[in-house]
C-alpha cells in the first residue's frame, strides 16, 4: 500500500497514481459515457482512491 506524506519525500508511485485518478476523472465527465463505462469508471476510481488511501 502506498504511503503520502504530506509534507516530506514524493514519490514516483504518488505522482503515477494522481495521473491514473485524473484521467479517470476526465474520462467520467465525458458527455458520450454509457451507464456501464461509468460504472466502471466509477469503480476504478475507487480502485485508486483506496490504494492512495482517500477512502
Amino acid at each position: 500500500m502506498t504511503s503520502y506524506h504530506p509534507a516530506g519525500t514524493y514519490t514516483c508511485q504518488e505522482y503515477r497514481e494522481e495521473m491514473i485518478l485524473l484521467a479517470l476523472q476526465k474520462k467520467l465527465a465525458a458527455p458520450d459515457l454509457s451507464p456501464e463505462e461509468k460504472q466502471r469508471v466509477l469503480e476504478e476510481i475507487a480502485e485508486v482512491e483506496a490504494r492512495m488511501g482517500m477512502d
